[in-house]
Parts: structure tokens; C-alpha cells; sequence
């Protein structure tokens, strides 16, 4: 789904870039809301939230190097929308994802700079707002179960790809660059992507299945939804006092950050080279069609790292996995501190808020 330049016109793409900067604008001020309120506390789990959402876009990064096949020599890969939107929060996921993309576009000639608006709206803000749609949807008339929030998972990211297909398509429409009608880029892009879909569903529900298996308090889209803490008081079960109930928010947030560091590495550096060789679905969709004929040859082509693979490094393997692992280093280092920046801003605002509050009712 990477959208290289030459795809899709300078005027499309420059009115792309403006929605996505608009959108990127309005996602840091909701993200300041999100992170400052993570694990709902303002204190040091609030802290944690920059690093843990820095970790879910190197996770993203990394699990996007996995293109799984899906039929006829295409691959599909993740593109996390809707994983990041439901462990971190809509606002950050748009950030996240956006984040990844432009690591990508700059360190590794994947997806193209001048079009790296048009890729915000389809793979950061198209399939974020259709899956938490549908997953806030699902949670509200499913039962507040986990198995709820994973099955509306599930659902979300499985419609957030053939979403953002559709966003492409439109764009296309717009300013394609080929003369392709229109009807047969649809089909093709929206087909091939429900395949698709079903992977990213199936890794999303994985994902999160786990994390709330072990921390379901770090899950933004499972807040509202645990039990409170029951007592047994004359043979009646009663809530138990605030006191009594495990305070979550002041569990070490430590082990789950070096686990899924640890994860993304190897999977990056390591079972990366294992994935599918083939196209993926706007590859194959663009050969086939004859969308590509314009594309036009990256302004990163000659990166050290273009192509996912250390320049001058000749074995394909250590190649690519270093590559990998230095993606993922740089974006969990990239994304860590744009949200802590953001966390940060939000708790000077609060502090100034609170500390001009009785100024200003003195004074009435």
C-alpha cells in the first residue's frame, strides 16, 4: 500500500499532504489528551506512555517487513492502523503509523516523499478511523469481555484495509497519472485487500489478545471494560474499597516494553528474510493494470539503507537483518521522542492550568 511518487499527481498529492498535515495536527492535540491520561493516571504511568506507544510504531515497522502471500504472487503486509488505534488510542495510533511511514520514506526508499501525504491518509488516518469506528461500535453492544475487545479487533483491522484500498482508489480517481478506468482498479484493489485484510485482522487479534492477556490495563480500547474487585461479606459478594483494588497503573510498565523491543528485533532482523518475495497488492494491482508506468525513481534511491539493505554489506541475509534491526532502533528512538515532546506539552499546559485557576478566582 506504499504509494511511490509518480502514482498520483503533484496537485492530488499536494492537497493529500495539506489533509495529512491537518490531520497529523489535530492527532497531536488529541495524543496529548491520550498520553498524558495513559493507564489513567497523570502521574508515572502517564510517564510510561511515551515509550510504550514509540514501542507500538517499531513494533508496526517491523511487522510491516513480514509480507505474508495471500494468492496469484501477491504478499500483503500490515499496515497497523487499526492495532496501534486500539493499544494506544486513536489520536497516537495516526501518529504512530505516521511516523513509521515517514521513517520508511526517508531511511529505507519505500513509499514516495512527495507522496507521502497521499500514504498518511491511506495507511495512518483512513484505516484508524475505520477500524475504531467499528471496533468502538462492536465493544459497546458485544459483552465487556476480553474476547470482545479482541473479536472487535478483529473486525476493525479487517475492514480498515479494504478502507484504505477504497482512499487510494479515490485518489486515483482524482489525479491518477495512467489512463486506467476506474472500475477496474477498484475491483482490483478493494479484492485483493479483503485478502489482505484478513491477515492484519489476524495479527491485530493476536496482538492485542496478547497484551491483555498479560496487561490489559495498557490496552486503550479495553479501558472501562475490567471488573471491579468483589468481596465476599456475610455470605454476599460487594465491590471491594478503592483501597483494596491492585492499583495497575503502578505496575512497571518494564517488561512488556523489553518484550516487545525484543520482539520487533527479531522479527525485523531475523524472520524478516523469511518473508514472501512477491508484490504486494498496490505492486500487483499498479504491474497488472499498468498504473506504474509513470512511477517515478525515488529521491532515496541511493540511501544506504534503500531497499530494506546495508550498502556495501553482500550478504543478502546480515543485510537485511541489520537493516531491520537498525529501523526498528531508529523509530522506537524517533517515535519515543515525539511523544514524550507531546506528553510533555500536555503536563505544562495542565500545570499552568491549575496553578492560574485560583489567580483568576481570586479575582472574582
Amino acid at each position: 500500500m506504499h504509494v511511490p511518487d509518480g502514482f498520483i499527481d503533484a496537485p492530488v498529492s499536494v492537497a493529500a499532504g495539506v489533509a495529512a498535515a491537518g490531520a497529523v495536527a489535530i492527532s497531536l492535540r488529541g495524543a496529548r489528551r491520550e498520553l498524558a491520561g495513559h493507564s489513567g493516571s497523570a502521574g508515572s504511568a502517564a510517564e510510561r506512555a511515551a515509550p510504550l506507544a514509540g514501542l507500538v510504531a517499531a513494533f508496526i515497522f517491523a511487522v510491516q517487513m513480514l509480507n505474508f502471500p495471500v494468492a496469484a504472487g501477491t504478499s500483503g503486509h500490515l499496515l497497523g492502523g487499526a492495532l496501534a488505534a486500539i493499544l494506544v488510542g486513536p489520536y497516537t495510533g495516526v501518529l504512530c503509523v505516521s511516523v513509521v511511514l515517514l521513517m520508511q520514506g526517508v531511511l529505507f526508499a519505500d513509499g514516495g516523499l512527495t507522496a507521502l501525504g497521499v500514504n498518511i491518509m491511506n495507511m495512518a488516518v483512513v484505516t484508524v478511523v475505520v477500524a475504531y469506528a467499528v471496533f468502538r461500535v462492536l465493544v459497546r453492544v458485544l459483552p465487556r469481555t476480553r474476547r470482545s475487545v479482541t473479536v472487535a479487533a478483529f473486525t476493525g483491522a479487517l475492514l480498515s484495509v479494504p478502507g484504505a484500498a477504497v482512499m487510494f482508489t479515490l485518489l486515483y480517481a482524482l489525479g491518477g497519472t495512467t489512463d486506467v478506468p476506474l472500475g477496474k482498479v477498484f475491483t482490483a484493489m478493494v479484492g485483493v485487500h479483503v485478502l489482505i485484510g484478513v491477515g492484519e485482522a489476524a495479527i491485530t487479534a493476536a496482538t492485542v489478545g496478547a497484551v491483555l492477556a498479560v496487561r490489559p490495563d495498557l490496552v486503550y480500547g479495553a479501558r472501562g471494560l475490567s471488573t471491579p474487585l468483589k468481596l465476599r461479606v456475610g455470605g454476599e459478594l460487594v465491590d471491594a474499597p478503592a483501597a483494596a483494588t491492585p492499583a495497575a497503573g503502578r505496575r512497571s510498565t518494564k517488561p512488556v516494553w523489553i518484550t516487545g523491543l525484543v520482539t520487533a528485533l527479531v522479527l525485523a532482523g531475523f524472520v524478516s528474510y523469511y518473508a514472501s518475495a512477491s508484490p504486494d497488492g498496490l505492486e500487483k494491482v499498479a504491474a497488472d493494470k499498468g498504473i506504474d508506468r509513470k512511477v517515478e525513481r525515488h529521491a532515496a534511491a541511493n540511501s544506504p539503507l534503500a531497499d530494506y539493505s546495508v550498502k556495501d554489506v553482500t550478504d543478502t541475509r546480515l543485510s537485511g537483518g541489520l537493516a531491520g534491526v537498525i529501523g526498528v532502533g531508529a523509530t522506537v528512538v524517533v517515535g519515543t521522542g515525539i511523544f514524550w515532546t507531546v506528553r510533555r506539552r500536555r503536563a505544562e499546559d495542565l500545570t499552568a492550568t491549575s496553578t492560574t485557576a485560583p489567580t483568576g478566582s481570586a479575582a472574582n
